[in-house]
C-alpha cells in the first residue's frame, strides 16, 4: 500500500519548533512535503529554508522592506503571501503554527475554517480563543494535534479510550532554580534563565518556563483540548523530564507517557497521527543510566507567575488574553535588562488587576485585550528596577 505525501505549511518555520519540524520532515521525506513556509525573522534562514524544499507558498513580515530583502536572496517571482493566505491554500493538508504570541491566532483559524488539521505549538492562541478556536474545529471537523510535549503525552494516554479521564497531571521540569531560594531569584541574570535543564526553545518560552508561566499556560490549553475543569488538572515537578505527563482514569490506574526530551517526537506524532513512524534521528533513553524519578509539588510562592495563569484561566474571558500579552511584555522587558526575573510575576500581576474582564469576548476583543495588556503592562513596568 502506497502511503499518501502529507502536504505541509510551516508557520513560524525559522523559531526553535519551525526548525525541528523541518529536521522531522527531513528523515521521513517519503510521507510528508513542505508546501508553505513563513517567517517574520532570520530572512537569511528562511532562504535557505526556501531553497532546500521549494515550498509553493511563501509568507514573511511586510514591514522594513522584508520582500524586497528576500527576494535579493532567494529568487521569488511573486509577493510573498500572509500567513492566513498560507493557512488556508488550497494545496496544504496540514499547518504547523510555531509562530510565537498572538501572531498565531488568526492563521490557526484560518486554517480551521478551511478544514485543514493543524499542529499546534502556539500556546497563546489556544489560552487566548480557546473557545473560538475550538468551536471552528467542530464547525469544519478539522482536528487540533497538540505540538507541546505534555499535551501530546496527554493525546497519547487517551487514544484508545472510551472513557474520559478522570484527571489529568501535567509534568514540569521545574526549570534552572527550582531550588534557588527568593534571594538567589531576585538575583538571577538573562543568561542564567535561558540555560533550561532539559529542553531547547526558543527565548521566550525558556524564561517563561524558567518562571512556571508556561506550565500555568499549559493548564489553560489542556481545558481547552480535553475539556477538562481546572480542579482535575494538577502540576507535578519532575526534573527529569523523563515523564512528560500523565492521565488518571475512574479506577485509579494512571497512563503515562516517556521519551527523551525531545521536542522533535511530539512534532512528528502530530504529523503522523494516528501512525507512529521509524526516524533513526530520535533519540532513545538508555534505561541503564536512569538512577531515579523524582517528583515534588511546585512551590506556587517562590513561582507565583503558575498560580497566576491558573487563577486568569479560571476566570475567563478576556483575562487569558491579557495574561499571555503582559507576559510577553515583561519577558521582552527582562530580556533586555529593564527588570528583574522577579519583578515579571509583579508586573503581570498589577497588569491583570487593573483589566475589566469581557466574559464572552468575540476574536476582536480578544485582539484588543491583548494590546490593552501589553501597553499596560509596559506603562506599569517602566522605572521598576
Amino acid at each position: 500500500m502506497i502511503e499518501k505525501v502529507k502536504r505541509v505549511a510551516v508557520l513560524g518555520s525559522t523559531g526553535s519548533i519551525g526548525r525541528q519540524t523541518l529536521d522531522v520532515i527531513r528523515a521521513t521525506p517519503q510521507r510528508f512535503r513542505v508546501v508553505g513556509l513563513a517567517a517574520g525573522k532570520n530572512l537569511e534562514l528562511l532562504a535557505e529554508q526556501i531553497n532546500e524544499f521549494k515550498p509553493e507558498y511563501i509568507g514573511g513580515s511586510s514591514e522594513n522592506n522584508d520582500i524586497e530583502r528576500l527576494k535579493n536572496i532567494v529568487d521569488i517571482k511573486n509577493n510573498l503571501l500572509t500567513l492566513n493566505e498560507i493557512a488556508a491554500g488550497p494545496e496544504v493538508d496540514m499547518v504547523v503554527i510555531a509562530t510565537s504570541g498572538t501572531a498565531g491566532l488568526r492563521p490557526t483559524l484560518a486554517a480551521l475554517r478551511a478544514g485543514k488539521d493543524i499542529a499546534l505549538a502556539n500556546k497563546e492562541s489556544l489560552v487566548s480563543a480557546g473557545e473560538i478556536i475550538n468551536g471552528e474545529a467542530r464547525k469544519s471537523g478539522a482536528r487540533i494535534m497538540p505540538v507541546d510535549s505534555e499535551h501530546s503525552a496527554v493525546w497519547q494516554c487517551l487514544c484508545g479510550e472510551d472513557q474520559a479521564a478522570a484527571r489529568i497531571i501535567l509534568t514540569a521540569s521545574g526549570g534552572p532554580f527550582r531550588q534557588y531560594s527568593a534571594e538567589q531569584l531576585s538575583e538571577v541574570t538573562v543568561e542564567q534563565a535561558l540555560r533550561h535543564p532539559s529542553w531547547r526553545m526558543g527565548q521566550k518560552v525558556t524564561i517563561d518556563s524558567a518562571t512556571l508561566m508556561n506550565k500555568g499556560l499549559e493548564v489553560i490549553e489542556a481545558h481547552w483540548l480535553f475539556n477538562m475543569p481546572y480542579d482535575r488538572i494538577d502540576v507535578l515537578v519532575h526534573p527529569q523530564s523523563i515523564i512528560h505527563s500523565m492521565v488518571e482514569f475512574i479506577d485509579g490506574s494512571i497512563r503515562a507517557q516517556l521519551s527523551y526530551p525531545d521536542m522533535r517526537l511530539p512534532i512528528q506524532y502530530a504529523l503522523s497521527y494516528p501512525e507512529r513512524l521509524p526516524n533513526p534521528r530520535l533519540p532513545r533513553i538508555d534505561w541503564s543510566l536512569v538512577r531515579n524519578l523524582d517528583f515534588e509539588p511546585p512551590n506556587y510562592d517562590r513561582f507565583p507567575c503558575l498560580g497566576l495563569a491558573i487563577e486568569a484561566g479560571k476566570q475567563g474571558g478576556t483575562c487569558p488574553a491579557v495574561l499571555c500579552a503582559a507576559d510577553e511584555a515583561a519577558v521582552e522587558l527582562f530580556l533586555a535588562g529593564r527588570i528583574r526575573f522577579t519583578d515579571i510575576a509583579g508586573a503581570i500581576e498589577r497588569t491583570l488587576e487593573q483589566h475589566r474582564v469581557i466574559a464572552k469576548p468575540t476574536l476582536e476583543e480578544i485582539e484588543a485585550a491583548d494590546a490593552w495588556g501589553r501597553e499596560t503592562l509596559l506603562k506599569t513596568a517602566s522605572g521598576v528596577k
